[in-house]
């Protein structure tokens, strides 16, 4: 009786080995990245002959990346703060728009950081920090007319409330917790 050969894990390791695979991918990416005169596939129209719709479609920022559509998602917050200038001022948080404004100011500065640099975003952003420094205003000036106060006076009374507000979680993280799941 012959002999058949033993089938093992090493044989079919063996078998189905990856190097041949990770070759054609080699392969495929020099392919890809061949000049235009190594392979015509590879042409592609010259930017002056391409439509405004091509240039848009095809820029580092285009909407092809997420270099476009974080913005046009941003775009909701920014729809949502202009949205609350029809609400009356005793209704609007002062440290949710605070926090809005801090963000459109520091990601606004950071749109000119980043390559490619994305002006999308940065419009988005500095209309953001515009909304929340509007309705940060609209607040202070309304608690200052209560209490008789200059609206600097009323933001530093704010800064010292929200003070002593972190001062208490970082002291005892867990009543904040409770007193937040009991109220629900």
């Amino acid at each position: 009786m012959a002999s058949l050969p033993r089938f093992t894990l090493r044989t079919a390791q063996q078998a189905f080995r990856q190097p041949a695979l990770r070759q054609n991918m080699r392969f495929a990416q020099r392919r890809a990245y061949q000049s235009p005169a190594e392979n015509p596939a590879n042409i592609e129209a010259p930017p002056a002959a391409q439509s405004g719709f091509g240039k848009l479609w095809n820029s580092p920022v285009g909407p092809k990346t997420v270099h476009f559509w974080a913005p046009v998602m941003k775009w909701g917050l920014v729809l949502a703060g202009a949205a609350d200038f029809a609400r009356p001022a005793s209704s609007i948080s002062l440290s949710q728009n605070a926090a809005l404004m801090a963000t459109g100011l520091i990601w606004t500065r950071w749109c000119f950081v980043i390559k490619p640099r994305n002006l999308f975003l940065a419009s988005v952003n500095f209309l953001l920090f515009c909304v929340g420094t509007t309705q940060v205003t609209r607040v202070l000036r309304y608690q200052s007319s209560l209490k008789g106060d200059s609206v600097g006076q009323e933001a530093e009374k704010a800064a010292k409330e929200e003070e002593l507000t972190l001062e208490k979680v970082v002291k005892d993280p867990r009543s904040v917790v409770d007193a937040v799941t009991k109220g629900k």
